[in-house]
């Protein structure tokens, strides 16, 4: 399948059907030549990273909208025009290469109209992004109701979060120092520690590699000396601060990288529970724990229903992974700009809720419950976290102890940062 072809499928399953990129590309990349999949991922993520700023461009060249059933041929058109914009790509080869795929596109009643568009754009640019210039969706390259929210949460950062949501997000290593010390493998395994790879600031596990790879071609990968995790989420294992002995919950654990992290940092647990709801990502956490070969129960499970699954023994850490808006990783996951709507903010701080709710009465006396989620909206960290202690009469707040990002009333949120860590929110509870 020609390269742009595979693109133009991809993205139109997420612009048109609400799928998540990550669900729907692996589908197509293995139709393309191997040497093309790199450039398919870059279409992919790039394109959906500045779609809300291409769909203006796209409504200034059309005279008026293609119908449903021509989606794929929208998604080549954005495709093309991110290239044109953002690549370094010449523009007679995007123009080319969009019209042939026209025909294997079954569409090429098409191949007119994509040339004249493109050519256009190209003879017009200037003028068309002068004229767009000052629509706030156009210039950051976010829907406007995530604009506004980040405003009224954020105003002094919200300009530099967008900022960095438009970045290619950096590749972080967590290293697992029951096999090796960090000091060790930027030592043994980064031959030059200031340019190939970093010690992370926040993270005493944490290290930034300079140049993404395949997780094949780091490193210690297949030995289980290191794993991808970003540095934000690294920081949860040590929040929690498992002892020797401790009974750990991890709720929605998948896909596992802050399971495997408590393992490697507190060898002498007494026992770990994973639980996540959706069988089929249990099965990415047994992958990480067989190549680490670490070990832990498993369990497929509704965490807001411990009656279906709990045997009445408390645990004395819980790490609750909320499900969230996903805002604080919109650069690892920019089909999130398309496919959250404002309206979801709600539903997630209510579920949220409920499973602080009904877990907190599983934590002992002296038991700590953290709470983190990779959002950056209160509504799903602050707001949820004084709600619940508003409600109960044995929870002490601790303060949360990492320099990443900034206090706030009842945590700590982080901002994602350009060639840094992501946006991540943590609150740490003590039952009393």
């Amino acid at each position: 399948m020609l390269v742009r072809v595979a693109a133009a499928k991809a993205i139109a399953r997420v612009t048109s059907e609400g799928l998540s990129l990550n669900s729907c590309l692996p589908e197509f990349s293995d139709k393309v030549s191997p040497q093309d999949q790199a450039l398919l991922g870059e279409l992919c993520y790039g394109t959906l990273r500045q779609y809300p700023a291409i769909s203006k461009i796209i409504n200034t060249l059309l005279d008026k909208p293609l119908k449903q059933k021509d989606r794929d041929i929208l998604a080549l058109l954005a495709c093309a025009l991110y290239q044109l914009i953002y690549t370094r790509i010449p523009s007679h080869a995007v123009v080319n290469e969009s019209v042939a795929a026209c025909k294997q596109l079954k569409r090429p009643w098409a191949k007119g109209l994509i040339n004249a568009l493109l050519r256009g754009f190209i003879r017009d640019q200037q003028t068309i992004e002068q004229d767009l210039g000052n629509q706030p969706d156009y210039a950051s390259a976010h829907p406007e109701w995530l604009i506004n929210a980040l405003n009224k949460a954020w105003p002094e950062e919200a300009k530099a979060i967008m900022a960095a949501n438009n970045e290619r997000a950096p590749m972080t290593l967590r290293v697992n120092e029951l096999r090796i010390s960090r000091d060790e493998y930027l030592t043994t395994h980064c031959s030059d520690a200031g340019g190939l790879a970093a010690a992370t600031k926040f993270s005493a596990a944490g290290v930034q590699l300079a140049q993404a790879k395949a997780v094949h071609e780091i490193p210690g990968f297949d030995q289980g000396m290191v794993s991808v995790q970003d540095e934000a989420a690294q920081l949860a294992a040590s929040l929690l601060n498992v002892q020797a002995g401790h009974r750990v919950l991890d709720a929605c654990c998948a896909p596992g990288g802050k399971t495997c992290h408590i393992l490697e940092s507190a060898p002498n647990v007494g026992e770990v529970l994973a639980i996540d709801i959706d069988a089929q990502r249990l099965d990415r956490v047994r992958e990480n724990l067989d190549r680490l070969q670490l070990s832990v129960e498993l369990l497929s499970a509704d965490v807001a229903d411990p009656d279906s699954w709990w045997d009445g023994k408390l645990f004395d850490r819980i790490l609750l992974d909320a499900p969230c808006s996903a805002t604080g990783v919109i650069r690892r996951h920019p089909d999130i700009k398309l496919l959250r709507k404002p309206e979801d903010i709600a539903k997630l701080a209510a579920l949220q809720q409920a499973m602080l709710a009904k877990l907190w009465p599983l934590l002992k006396v002296g038991g700590k419950l953290l709470y983190a989620t990779c959002s950056i909206l209160p509504q799903e960290n602050d707001e949820v976290i004084d709600q619940f202690l508003s409600g109960v009469n044995n929870a002490l707040l601790h303060p949360v102890a990492t320099d990443a990002g900034r206090s706030t009333n009842f945590g700590r949120q982080l901002f994602p940062q350009d060639g840094s860590h992501d946006g991540f929110y943590y609150s740490l509870l003590e039952k009393q």
